[in-house]
């Protein structure tokens, strides 16, 4: 993904290079992304699933561009990671995934960084809309999609969907 800035944020792409990284230490990822990184980033869930995405974005690096992590700029720290991945359901879909860590949490970032990868995942050739989805419980995810310009289409399997 190109670099994306907000009033508040700088959007980078998330490189292999950089994942390796964080599946090290902390000073690794400060060195490979040039940043301070937030205490809890990324979170062990998260460090868990890093080697796949090493794998694939190694062997299928278009789809590389899809993947970011989202740069506090005034604190000129990684606060957390988003990204895009084809649906599964319908190629002309893509579905926002992102995490924050609790100490940036309530601020409105989340909300930045959705209407700003939404503006640009919209324009990428093919993509027709974007989806998102989030626990039924997890109110404060659901205001994030709701006031980047989702619309709830209901929940099923245990999530609530979204759509632009």
């Amino acid at each position: 993904m190109p670099h994306l800035y907000t009033d508040r944020l700088e959007l980078m792409t998330f490189t292999p290079e950089m994942m390796q990284a964080a599946t090290s230490t902390r000073d690794e990822l400060e060195r490979a992304t040039g940043f301070s990184i937030a205490s809890g980033y990324p979170s062990e869930t998260y460090k868990e699933i890093l080697p796949y995405k090493i794998q694939r974005y190694r062997h299928f690096p278009e789809e590389n561009e899809w993947e970011g992590l989202i740069i506090h700029k005034q604190d000129q720290c990684v606060i957390g990671d988003m990204g895009f991945r084809r649906s599964t359901d319908n190629p002309k879909e893509i579905e926002l995934g992102y995490s924050i860590v609790p100490a940036y949490e309530g601020y409105g970032y989340a909300t930045e960084m959705a209407e700003a990868i939404i503006e640009w995942g919209l324009k990428l050739e093919g993509v027709e809309r974007i989806i998102a989805s989030c626990d039924p419980n997890n109110a404060a995810s659901a205001r994030v999609l709701e006031k980047a310009g989702f619309t709830s289409l209901g929940e099923r399997e245990g999530k609530i969907y979204w759509s632009t």
